[in-house]
């Protein structure tokens, strides 16, 4: 499968491309700095891009089977995500990808209470104004005409090793016995990777945890 994906260097972004490459997919990184793309592979493109930029999106993205946005604004500059976020559907659109899986957050994400993550007592304050940019940002991607696919973490994401092995979920937080979520970004990325080769969510949210 050919696939573009933007935010390949950071956290999320390089395991989901690992992920990638490991499967046999055909990769295009388009990234800011492509000297932060550590990987070397005659599989992998890396195209120096600008997310911000819809024309851009559209040449990277034309003839992709798929795209995937890993992207996610730097505390301080939560406003940009919802920028992006437009420049993101509008060049797809215009480069006709066959489809989107966006990297969301977690806070809009219900609990057994029926509140979102980010309502509930305890949520890191820190946090709430990336969390509330997510919740605008998946508004956008929803009223969308892309065919797309928003996939939200678990309420923590470690850097555990990848074990192949997790529950999935939609709209509600998925926890275990303990009223924990977690999810390593090794099985994140795994997750992400089998829903690109075995499409179940296209057009809605999803979300994995332990």
């Amino acid at each position: 499968m050919k696939v573009a994906i933007f935010g390949a260097t950071g956290t999320i972004g390089k395991t989901i491309l690992w992920e990638l490459m490991d499967r046999g997919h055909e990769v295009t990184a388009i990234v800011r700095d492509p000297s932060k793309v550590e990987m070397v592979h005659e599989r992998l493109r890396v195209e120096k891009g600008d997310l911000l930029n819809p024309d851009q999106v559209a040449d990277f993205t034309a003839g992709q089977e798929a795209v995937v946005s890993a992207y996610g604004p730097k505390f301080g500059e939560e406003e940009e995500l919802l920028e992006v976020t437009r420049s993101l559907i509008e060049g797809v659109r215009r480069g006709k990808a066959s489809r989107l899986v966006v990297v969301g957050g977690a806070g809009s994400l219900l609990t057994d209470s029926g509140e979102m993550l980010m309502d509930t007592p305890g949520f890191p304050e820190e946090v709430r104004t990336l969390a509330k940019a997510h919740v605008d940002a998946y508004g956008l991607i929803e009223e969308s005409d892309i065919h797309w696919t928003y996939m939200s973490p678990a309420a923590t994401i470690t850097s555990g090793p990848r074990t192949g092995h997790f529950r999935i979920g939609m709209n509600r937080l998925v926890t275990d016995d303990l009223g924990e979520s977690t999810i390593s970004v090794g099985d994140f990325a795994a997750a992400l990777v089998d829903e690109l080769d075995d499409p179940q969510f296209i057009g809605s949210r999803f979300t994995v945890a332990y």
